[in-house]
């Protein structure tokens, strides 16, 4: 057999070399099929569609260059053509850039003949600014004055804002041509630098395009201008600060010495002037612009102290803002701590503080009686004392008939006492001893405190400082308040149009949106308080500072808590911020409070025993189970808990007195029940309530132990249904595991199958196809033949007998061609 199939394929390859045809043939059907496999292949991978070419961002009729293939090449010359650019970076896909391309184009229409607006779309990743500029978050916007540039913008994306910004780099430079225009510009709130200049030798000096620059850093630095540059041309104007020389810069202070610029120490650069500024700056407004995203502005700055955040609504293209220039001098009035009648005739020098050849003007004296701790442990005598104020230098005032003191002024005067304790003597009964001590918060300030010494029997109600009052608006005088306490206020602005959110969490009221609120946030000590705006501002917003400031403040901690729930029929009872005091400290009844939190796993777990507890006490109208949801209800410092869950008595004829539950015991019904029927009066009063509570609990004693033998037998039989489980999935986990190893050796036999039978069908049909060859082989071979044999015969004739037997011999060959 394999001895003809090679012979087939002998003669199929010598055929083939007679007929290259079809060899050409089978070569090009060969190639085709290559190519053909090959395109499929490469077809298979591109299974991401390409991405679609970038249209215009901005509409047609806006006056925006919109480079959306991200030409960043042409910007540049762009820019060129214009005094000021702006520059928005964008992504098409960005809601936030989608969200800025209303506001940017409102802007360009109405500043598109001072502006040259620019798009461009640096998300095309064919485009040059994808791939030269690598952006974290868009939109990014740049504003170009001339030469100088990028000024960041990253303040809110409105249209408002944006415009101002833009006015404020368009005129960096406030001109102040007259007395009166640099009046009003110096008596703004914000920290006011002045250059002065003269043009009259060159159309712009040096020293001024340096200062202009300076101006455009401080933009650079603070999107809101923090700083305010102007320029002063005129000597008169000049003169009128006190700046005679040429390049000179003045900046202006409320409550400290104006200052000029050191040109002596530090280099007359842009930078050096706007750090000068920066650095030595009265801010006594700032503005808060949380982003919305996670930060930790607030945190930051609440962290620094208390602050009085104010919430308004703010207009940034209005010409003036009265409701802002009228806080800043409420702000001004109270960080203003100088005296001018004391601080003329006095200097520091050498170390040591002189008199200016004159003496300061003395001030009368205050006194007030207090009662001071006990100078020993072992005495059992008081201290009171009489301590007089005096505000006066190098004097010792003595204690004389004197007007009572401010709290602020005892405030101090006690802390510097208590400091100075150790200076008095040990004092005996009916002594007197007396101290000078000097203020803490004034070298030139001394106190004079005498005290004297009372045994109890002598003093049947030892004086104290007289409760604080609420001042009307007129003796509320918050001038310099700053240095007279300890509870220094930062003041911040915020708009309120952009965090009203915040202001809502602090306590603001949701229709008032549009008005302005006010807290006083102490972080630190985890307390804030409301202003209560019904009359004027200036006097409820000093009255405020002033009734946080003095040492027994009567301002009322707010609390911040969920909404009363309008159904209250269930068995147990929500408590909330407003309903606490009037469902916890009802007098008739005893109430069990219940603290938790949500994210409090183990409160959770306490459902059901609360549950039933309640269901225990139900249709006692003298009894209330009650629970409060600690993490979003303030309650009062007093009520309180330090840890979750917590379980608080509060018995009907002492609230003042309310019992925990014992943190050593586990919280259980009959520990529970115990626990009220121990401090609960109602309960005791009422025995026969009492005995059949006692019966019922040891009833469900009884039943809980019940229980717990049912449930130890239940657990040994889950214990050993769990181990037969655990048997039968080890068992079936190693079924499995054999039966897909069949499964994968049945799949390899399968597929062995498949292409021992692909290569048997092919070896069939390729021997068929031999056969056929062959066939047609030996048909022409014996064709062949008899034609060979026929010519012979014509060439050489034989005997009619040899042809005779020639011709048989032909026909047999033609009958039987396989043995020939």
């Amino acid at each position: 057999m394999l001895r003809r199939l090679r012979v087939s394929l002998r003669q199929v390859v010598n055929q083939m070399a007679r007929r290259p045809d079809l060899l050409c043939g089978a070569i090009v059907l060969s190639c085709l099929l290559i190519l053909a496999v090959k395109l499929t292949c490469s077809r298979a991978k591109n299974v991401v569609a390409p991405a679609r070419p970038p249209t215009r961002f901005f509409s047609h009729d806006a006056p925006v260059v919109d480079l959306f293939l991200g030409q960043l090449e042409q910007v540049e010359r762009l820019r060129s053509m214009a005094e000021v650019s702006l520059v928005f970076l964008y992504a098409p896909w960005c809601a936030h850039s989608i969200a800025a391309r209303e506001e940017v184009q409102k802007v360009a229409r109405r500043l598109s003949k001072e502006v040259q607006f620019i798009a461009v779309n640096c998300w095309w990743h064919h485009g040059k600014c994808r791939k030269q500029q690598n952006l974290y978050q868009y939109p990014v916007i740049h504003l170009f004055y001339r030469r100088f540039g990028p000024i960041d913008y990253k303040g809110p994306l409105t249209a408002a804002y944006l415009e101002r910004f833009i006015h404020r780099v368009i005129t960096p430079l406030t001109y102040l041509p007259s007395q009166a225009t640099l009046q009003d510009f110096l008596s703004y709130h914000e920290p006011g630098v002045v250059g002065y200049f003269e043009f009259n030798a060159s159309p712009q000096p040096p020293g001024y395009i340096i200062f202009l620059t300076s101006a455009l850093q401080a933009l650079k630095r603070d999107y809101r201008g923090g700083v305010r540059f102007g320029v002063i041309t005129n000597k008169q104007v000049a003169e009128a600060i006190s700046v005679q020389e040429d390049e000179t810069i003045y900046m202006h202070r409320h409550f400290n010495t104006s200052l000029i610029f050191p040109r002596a120490e530090r280099n007359f650069t842009s930078e050096n002037i706007c750090g000068w500024a920066y650095e030595h700056g009265e801010r006594l407004l700032q503005w808060l612009q949380p982003h919305g995203a996670k930060s930790r502005l607030l945190e930051q700055e609440l962290s620094k102290g208390p602050a009085l955040l104010l919430f308004l609504p703010f207009d940034p293209l209005a010409p003036s803002q009265p409701l802002i220039q009228q806080i800043a001098d409420i702000a001004l009035q109270y960080h203003t701590c100088s005296e001018s009648d004391w601080w003329e005739g006095v200097s520091y020098l050498d170390g040591s503080w002189q008199m200016n050849g004159r003496l300061p003007l003395y001030s009368t004296p205050c006194c007030n009686t207090v009662v001071l701790p006990r100078l020993d442990s072992f005495s059992r005598t008081h201290n009171v004392c009489e301590l007089c104020l005096n505000q006066s230098a190098g004097m010792r005032p003595s204690a004389a008939q004197s007007p009572r003191c401010t709290f602020l002024q005892m405030e101090a005067a006690l802390e510097s006492f208590y400091l100075k304790q150790h200076t008095f003597s040990r004092l005996l009964a009916h002594s007197t001893s007396c101290s000078n001590i000097v203020n803490t918060y004034s070298p030139f300030s001394h106190f004079s405190a005498c005290c004297k010494t009372l045994r109890p029997r002598f003093s049947s109600t030892p004086p104290s400082l007289p409760p604080p009052q609420a001042p009307g608006p007129q003796a509320a005088n918050i001038t310099g308040l700053k240095c007279r306490t300890n509870k220094t206020l930062r003041f911040y602005l915020l708009d309120s149009h952009l965090h009203w959110t915040f202001a809502v969490k602090l306590g603001a009221q949701d229709h008032t949106r549009h008005d302005l609120f006010a807290t006083i946030v102490n972080l630190p000590d985890e307390v804030h308080y409301i202003l209560d705006h019904r009359e004027s501002l200036k006097d409820t917003l000093e009255r405020f500072i002033w009734n946080y400031s003095v040492p027994y403040s009567p301002l009322k901690r707010h609390l911040v808590g969920d909404s009363v729930p309008k159904s209250q029929d269930s068995l147990i009872r929500e408590v909330t911020t407003a309903s606490f005091l009037s469902t916890v400290m009802d007098p008739e009844k005893d109430v069990l409070l219940f603290y938790y939190t949500q994210w409090c796993g183990f409160c959770t777990v306490l459902n059901h025993i609360i549950i039933q507890l309640a269901r225990l006490f139900q249709g006692n109208g003298k009894f209330t189970v009650a629970r409060v949801n600690a993490a979003r209800n303030d309650l009062p410092w007093e009520f309180m808990v330090d840890r979750f869950p917590a379980i608080l008595l509060f018995p009907s004829d002492r609230k003042h007195l309310s019992v925990k539950f014992p943190e050593d015991l586990p919280i259980t019904l009959p520990n529970l029940v115990r626990f009220i029927l121990q401090h609960s009066r109602v309960l005791q009063r009422d025995g026969t309530r009492a005995g059949l509570l006692e019966e019922e609990l040891r009833r469900l004693q009884v039943e809980v132990r019940r229980l717990q033998r049912a449930r130890d037998q239940l657990q040994q039989q889950l214990s050993q249904l769990w181990q037969e489980k655990r048997r039968l999935a080890l068992h079936t986990q190693t079924l499995e595991s054999r039966n897909a190893e069949l499964q994968q050796q049945g799949q390899r036999l399968e597929v062995l199958y498949q292409e021992k039978n692909q290569q048997l069908l092919d070896t069939v049909s390729k021997l068929q196809a031999l056969a056929d060859a062959s066939e047609n082989l030996l048909t022409e071979n014996t064709l062949l033949k008899i034609l060979l044999a026929s010519v012979k015969d014509k060439a050489h004739p034989e005997p009619s007998t040899e042809q005779g037997f020639t011709g048989e011999r032909a026909q047999q060959d033609l009958k039987n061609p396989g043995h020939s």
